[in-house]
């Protein structure tokens, strides 16, 4: 079977630097993909790259069998690839519920099935209770969950996920790791970039681990943060990942 996600020889330049440097990459249906590397690795750039906000200098994206290279970004989501921002910005003038409904409104009438399902979503990430509420009152982790559930509107098939936890309470934290979990055993695929390695540990199938713009190494958690050149290219000594980054 073919993979969902694979970027082929992925190439990024910012002037004379090269952010991302023939990165290829395949994510299976189902698969949930942990991406870790120091800062400057070229992990945010190989978000913006695959999901459209930038252009790549070379190289191709390919998902669920269509070469989707060079489409913009709102294209991409529509075919089924969405993707999370390290810093959420919902429409803080409306409602949480509105807020779901205006992924699918352009102007016209939401049907009745789109707020049905608005409230499903709600529902299952535990925020409905707050659905008339303006998103503007809510905290930074529940304005996480309001993300994911915008992007639940559009029944994506692969979820690429940018420090979904950053700056959120551990309550919140677990809430949110638990739905993820949830909506993976559901089908869904998530790529994630997370710099919280328990997370990663808990949650990811397989991790990728970039540095300088290129992949230095994948495999499980265990076998990637075993590997000198994981430790080197986080601390630059000798030394364990796992003990010193969690």
């Amino acid at each position: 079977m073919a993979p969902l996600l694979e970027t082929t020889d992925l190439e990024k330049t910012f002037g004379a630097l090269v952010a991302n440097d023939g990165i290829s990459l395949t994510v299976d249906a189902g698969e949930v993909r942990g991406i870790i590397g120091p800062n400057g690795s070229g992990k945010s750039t190989f978000f913006n790259t695959v999901t459209g906000f930038y252009t790549a200098d070379g190289g191709t994206v390919t998902f669920d069998g269509e070469d989707i290279t060079g489409c913009s970004s709102h294209e991409i989501a529509r075919k089924g690839l969405a993707r999370t921002f390290q810093i959420v910005s919902p429409f803080e003038n409306l409602t949480v519920r509105q807020n779901l409904l205006a992924v699918h409104s352009k102007g016209v009438r939401v049907s009745e099935d789109k707020r049905e399902r608005a409230d499903e979503i709600l529902e299952f990430l535990d925020i409905a209770h707050l659905a008339d509420d303006e998103a503007s009152e809510m905290s930074g982790g529940q304005q996480k969950l309001l993300e994911l559930a915008r992007l639940l509107m559009l029944d994506p098939k692969c979820i690429m996920l940018d420090e979904p936890t950053a700056g959120v309470n551990p309550a919140l934290q677990d809430r949110i790791l638990d739905r993820l979990i949830a909506m993976n055993d559901r089908g869904t695929t998530f790529v994630i970039v997370e710099h919280d390695m328990d997370l990663i540990r808990a949650f990811a199938d397989t991790v990728t681990v970039f540095d300088q713009g290129r992949i230095i190494a994948e495999g499980t958690f265990d076998e990637v943060t075993a590997e000198s050149r994981v430790r080197d290219a986080y601390l630059g000594v000798e030394s364990d990942l796992k003990e010193v980054l969690g």
